[in-house]
């Protein structure tokens, strides 16, 4: 891992995410890369004219207040001694972010996050929400500030299905950053049942031809998917979650959702997913 994005709204949930990404940073000497998407207000610039005289000096107001807060939060003490590029562009925060990392080849894209629940989820969403929906790099959600980010024990909650076998090694391999125990974990409810040796056998076999040292087996069942990831995070003292994402989109989103997307708005541990 030698490239970390992380997008900045200068909020305190983005800067609990960059002391998250340079704590990541310091274990595998990656460079940071500190984006912040411009998007100037309706009616304030025109982006079919840009760069003509009736909306170049109100932009250039707005990117200069942005390069000043940036030069105050690249200030922060936790920053020191960490390798760091950052940018200010035009752009709508999502697409930007999922452009970005794209040019850069990033490894990993560390987001902080408020979440969002009930209508304001179901309408609005996020674009945190967004980016590990669509993004096809390991995006990592922090919710709230995390003093002295370690990893010991992971929740790896899955399927155990073979699409889920595309980016095990990538989970592997984050792992084994930490040197953390990872707990596969299978989550089992009413509407989709299955007997402790049917979801054992799925795991094992899920696990074949993979080189795992430390970790455990887990089946637990709950009311839902997502409670179930929740409950059992909360019973071992998790520290954080890992999931794949499917990124479904319109409809079938609408309807079937995404577990991935559910913990990353509603978790208050760090969420990790890795889309497959």
């Amino acid at each position: 891992m030698k490239k970390i994005l992380v997008p900045i709204d200068f909020s305190v949930q983005a800067e609990y995410a960059a002391k998250v990404a340079v704590s990541i940073a310091k274990l595998t000497n990656a460079k940071i890369y500190l984006l912040h998407m411009l998007e100037l207000p309706t009616g304030v610039i025109d982006p079919s004219s840009y760069g003509t005289s009736s909306n170049t000096p109100t932009a250039l107001l707005f990117l200069k207040r942005a390069y000043e807060k940036f030069e105050k939060f690249k200030k922060l003490s936790f920053f020191d001694g960490i390798k760091i590029e950052d940018s200010v562009l035009f752009h709508k925060a999502y697409d930007g972010i999922i452009d970005e990392s794209v040019k850069n080849d990033i490894d990993l894209i560390v987001m902080g996050s408020k979440g969002t629940s009930g209508l304001e989820e179901m309408l609005v969403g996020s674009n945190t929400e967004k980016v590990v929906r669509n993004s096809d790099i390991p995006v990592l959600v922090i919710k709230q500030e995390i003093e002295n980010f370690k990893i010991e024990n992971i929740v790896f909650a899955s399927n155990f299905n073979s699409d889920a076998r595309k980016s095990f090694q990538k989970i592997l391999d984050f792992s084994a950053i930490f040197d953390a125990q990872i707990h596969l974990l299978k989550i089992n409810t009413i509407h989709n049942f299955e007997t402790t040796k049917e979801s054992s056998d799925a795991i094992r076999n899920f696990i074949n031809d993979f080189d795992l040292n430390n970790y455990t087996l887990n089946i637990y069942n709950d009311v839902s998917v997502e409670a179930g990831v929740l409950n059992f995070a909360k019973v071992i003292d998790a520290d954080i979650i890992l999931l794949n994402t499917h990124g479904r989109r319109g409809l079938a989103h609408l309807f079937t959702g995404s577990i991935g997307e559910d913990l990353a708005n509603h978790a208050k541990l760090p969420v990790l997913t890795f889309k497959i």
